[in-house]
């Protein structure tokens, strides 16, 4: 389950989606070295001699060389995305040019006294990037992601990573980061914008309020809602609350927070500010395993259990299902009034993992090849993996019925799209309508466009869902 995802696991989607951050930006600095270099290989030699003819079967030879190493060193950086990734890039000896330098890390020191800590009791934290110019009075806040967890013993593992503890935070790069860069060209309509990313240390997707005990008889820190409030509170006072446009965004777990905090951000501004929301690969469906159990279920019910996230819980759902339910996006979708964009794939590998297809639904593992690369899932499989993808499409009906809503539902095997350059805009982004992720956020967003609500037909049919699209554990 995403809930109980080991140790190591949980320290990937901490510390590895970062890394997978890296390798998008040394890729970007690869690919324009060699545009570089092949523009100028490809300039046509003078016809005034026949030496000349000859030496222009050395700029062709050129080309091709450097076309074919720059596909490999691609596919070479992205085979080995993870956790030892940033050692290999740091022992390259090719130069590249040098990333700005990453966002420092502030700690909420003074928000210990208010119970707004980590599960360990560390202060929680944030990255704040200034905006400039037009975009000094639009902030965009990112609610980290990284699975939840729903077990003391499973919380208190926790505690020893990034995702339960400060300690091991360190700052972070926002250049290649997909809606967080700061290129006019990558990232167009939020590329000046005063950008947070917020740290995820509660394992509840900032909903939490209560205490326990770990076996050792220390103190486990349920306090994800006071963290959020903490945060906001304090960017409210370095600007957030003079601003004139606000998007609150989050990946994952994130995107799951940002669903369940959206019309809380809202009414933090005046009417006149422009405020929206954007969950990208938050939509987790409450489905039954390939064994016809509710496993998942089980992992949410201890989390909202353990944590006490009932008080960001919606009271009209809450006076019809029981917390639980009110849980899951398709739920809370229906009580949410704030203009929100759902960016999901409708094939996302961790659901498929997770909620379809979890280990003790395949005792046998006849499903192992399938939930590592779609490519290789045999077409009972991929029938399986339609009734999935048509159950997220019914659910998002919702949002069919909302004017101001928008979404962009791919067929890729992918999971977080809007964090990675590769994916939000490149000449491999997915795209739908010929449009990239970047584009129909941007239209959605600015309301250069009516009606952005894209959903994807069925795998294999998008040949733009390329294989270099990271992926989690």
């Amino acid at each position: 389950m995403i809930a109980s995802l080991s140790l190591k696991s949980q320290q990937y989607l901490g510390n590895g989606f970062l890394a997978l951050r890296e390798v998008d930006q040394r890729i970007e600095a690869l690919l324009t070295s060699c545009r570089s270099f092949i523009d100028g290989c490809g300039q046509k030699p003078s016809r005034s001699s026949s030496s000349s003819r000859n030496s222009s079967r050395q700029p062709r030879i050129a080309y091709g060389m450097a076309v074919a190493a720059a596909a490999v060193l691609v596919l070479v950086l992205l085979s080995f995305s993870g956790p030892l990734c940033p050692r290999l890039l740091s022992a390259s000896p090719s130069p590249s040019p040098s990333p700005p330098e990453p966002v420092a890390l502030t700690l909420l020191a003074c928000a210990t006294e208010k119970g707004a800590v980590c599960l360990d009791g560390t202060p929680p934290g944030y990255h704040l990037q200034r905006g400039s110019g037009s975009g000094s009075r639009s902030w965009l806040i990112h609610l980290e992601g990284g699975a939840w967890c729903s077990t003391v013993e499973r919380c208190s593992d926790r505690r020893m990573t990034v995702l339960g503890s400060s300690d091991f935070m360190k700052p972070i790069q926002f250049a290649g980061s997909g809606i967080l860069d700061s290129d006019q060209n990558l990232n167009p309509d939020f590329y000046n914008w005063n950008k947070v990313y917020v740290r995820y240390c509660d394992g509840a997707s900032f909903s939490g309020d209560a205490e326990g005990r770990a076996q050792d008889g220390s103190i486990l820190h349920f306090r994800g809602l006071p963290i959020y409030e903490a945060v906001i509170d304090e960017l409210m006072e370095k600007g957030l609350a003079k601003a004139t446009q606000a998007l609150l965004t989050g990946c994952s777990a994130g995107g799951l927070a940002t669903l369940l905090h959206c019309d809380d951000f809202s009414a933090r501004f005046p009417k006149e500010a422009s405020v929206k929301c954007l969950a990208d690969a938050g939509f987790f469906l409450d489905a039954k395993d390939i064994s016809g159990e509710r496993s998942f279920q089980a992992n949410f019910d201890g989390v909202v259990q353990l944590q006490n996230v009932r008080e960001v819980l919606y009271k009209d759902c809450l006076a019809n299902k029981d917390p639980t339910e009110c849980f899951y996006p398709a739920e809370l979708i229906k009580s949410i009034h704030t203009p929100v964009f759902i960016l999901n794939s409708a094939y996302d590998p961790s659901q498929i993992r997770n909620i379809l297809v979890p280990g003790s639904s395949d005792p046998d593992k006849s499903w192992l090849s399938c939930k590592d690369n779609i490519k290789n899932c045999n077409s009972t499989q991929i029938q399986i993996l339609h009734g999935f993808r048509n159950a997220m499409v019914n659910d998002l009906k919702v949002v069919q019925e909302k004017e101001d809503w928008g979404m962009f539902i791919d067929s890729c095997f992918t999971h977080c799209q809007a964090l990675y350059g590769i994916s939000w805009n490149s000449p491999i982004s997915p795209r739908l309508e010929n449009k990239t992720i970047a584009k129909a956020v941007g239209d959605w967003h600015s309301g250069r466009r009516q009606g952005v609500k894209y959903i994807d037909c069925e795998y294999p049919c998008n040949p733009t869902c390329s294989s270099l699209l990271p992926t989690p554990p």
